[in-house]
């Protein structure tokens, strides 16, 4: 992929989700903690929070719903995102070649020390196997990486083949949408530094699909999470 001028500069001076100040999040991955994060917007009060983060849920096994979108999908799987790795686990478990992206240490950590392959890095670098995966994932609220939703939406289609997908998981109120600078707060008030984030609803989610040049395959809800399944438009020649 090619950068727009300034693109690179500019991600190096932008903070990714958690990081920097008292890094709540880290800690709470190192520290195995139980307790729920939040995540505020810049400026706002107590009441202004946008979602509780529930770091225990990403060190947990796959559950049914999570199995259900893997089993949904052809091909390796590459899982924007992964945390601790439960998805890609879970691919692994059903079969699929997996691996998993993210810029967290403490997340890519300890999913190494389960022996999943898991990549520390943005999911806007340089990947492995760009345009050969089957599925890629934007799960657990992923959708807010970098704020710009069609610009992630793009580069999540940039990783797949021709007939790949793209699960991303979408805000529970479909006409929820939000772009806003974030912070990280854990039950202490150790805050990270502020970093740009989104939230959308399904209703939001496809309009910046078509937003993005891509199509929406399939919309759905399990146990009270929402998903919407994007393909690319049309098929682009297979690198030799």
């Amino acid at each position: 992929m090619t950068d727009p001028p300034g693109a690179s500069d500019e991600r190096e001076l932008v903070t990714d989700f958690g990081e920097g100040g008292q890094a709540p999040y880290e800690h709470a991955l190192r520290s195995g903690s139980t307790a729920m994060l939040r995540l505020r917007e810049v400026g706002g009060s107590d009441e202004g929070v946008t979602s509780l983060i529930d770091v225990a849920r990403f060190t947990a096994s796959a559950d049914d719903v999570d199995l259900s979108i893997v089993e949904r999908g052809e091909g390796p799987v590459i899982d924007l995102g992964c945390g601790p790795g439960r998805m890609v686990r879970a691919a692994i478990d059903l079969g699929r070649r997996a691996i998993g992206i993210d810029v967290s240490a403490s997340a890519v950590a300890l999913a190494r020390s389960q022996g999943l392959p898991v990549l520390q890095a943005s999911l806007f670098d340089p990947l492995p196997g760009e345009g050969m995966w089957g599925q890629a994932l934007l799960l657990d609220g992923n959708l807010g990486i970098g704020g710009d939703v069609p610009r992630l939406l793009r580069r999540a289609s940039e990783l797949v083949h021709d007939d790949g997908t793209v699960v991303v998981e979408a805000h529970p109120v479909a006409g929820h949408c939000r772009r806003f600078q974030a912070v990280l707060v854990d039950e202490h008030g150790g805050a990270s530094e502020t970093f740009p984030w989104a939230e959308m609803g399904c209703d939001a989610l496809v309009a910046a699909v078509r937003d993005a040049g891509l199509i929406v395959r399939a919309q759905w809800s399990a146990e009270c999470r929402t998903f919407v399944e994007i393909a690319r438009t049309r098929s682009r020649p297979r690198a030799a």
